[in-house]
């Protein structure tokens, strides 16, 4: 389930994106200003955020600067929300790093739609939905997971596993890291938990040979590395 999280002040607003996002299957977090995003970004990651552009005390331009220049919050899309139509402004907004922009009023459809966009091109995802990596491919429209040509049974927790280090492949990720990024409602207390679906991920990649694409790094964590592997 894609966690989106809306900044936006206007409470009817927040409302009719909420609704319209709980029937595409997708959780939101909601602030009604900046202060109030970083508070929830320093427990949980989003795996999306719609920014609306005027924001009481401080704009939502400069929560995205600040995104940019962040370690370890500089890679989650944006998609800016402003009533401003001026092209100048949409400019200025793509430039500081806004991954889209949606002129208010606008549709929950088309809201829809915009955000699975993005979140496809985030993820690396071809427009069916598929991340490959040599012969592993997972789908994250239909959730199949394949090697060489085989279906692959997961979890779920596995399934996010394996789709987050297929997202972001040959990074490092500590426990922590993956704890925060994919056990985000931190039903995973220890770090144990994540060595045991490591484990639980790799014994059911392993019949087709691809339990090696997963590594581990001494003394740092696990990386899902594409060297050394072809079609």
């Amino acid at each position: 389930m894609p966690v989106i999280l809306l900044v936006e002040d206007e409470a009817p607003i927040r409302d009719m994106v909420r609704f319209a996002l709980s029937r595409s299957g997708m959780e939101m977090l909601d602030a009604e200003d900046v202060s109030h995003a970083e508070r929830i970004l320093d427990s949980r990651r989003p795996d999306l955020i719609l920014l609306d552009w005027m924001l009481p005390e401080e704009n939502g331009i400069e929560l995205l600067r600040r995104l940019r220049k962040h370690p370890d919050r500089k890679d989650i899309p944006v998609i800016m929300l402003t009533a401003m139509a001026d092209e100048d402004q949409k400019i200025r907004g793509l430039e500081v790093g806004a991954d889209d922009y949606i002129t208010k009023p606008f549709s929950p459809p088309e809201l829809v739609a915009r955000i699975k966009a993005v979140l496809r091109r985030a993820v690396g995802a071809d427009s069916s939905g598929c991340i490959s990596i040599g012969s592993l491919s997972l789908n994250t429209v239909t959730h199949e997971v394949r090697c060489r040509d085989n279906p692959v049974e997961l979890g779920p927790t596995e399934y996010r596993l394996l789709e987050f280090l297929l997202s972001h492949p040959n990074r490092v990720y500590s426990r922590t890291q993956l704890l925060d990024y994919v056990w985000a409602d931190n039903s995973a207390p220890v770090e144990r938990t994540v060595d045991v679906s490591i484990r639980r991920l790799r014994k059911a990649l392993e019949p087709m040979g691809c339990d090696s694409f997963i590594k581990t790094v001494r003394g740092a964590g696990y990386s899902l590395s594409r060297k050394n592997h072809g079609a």
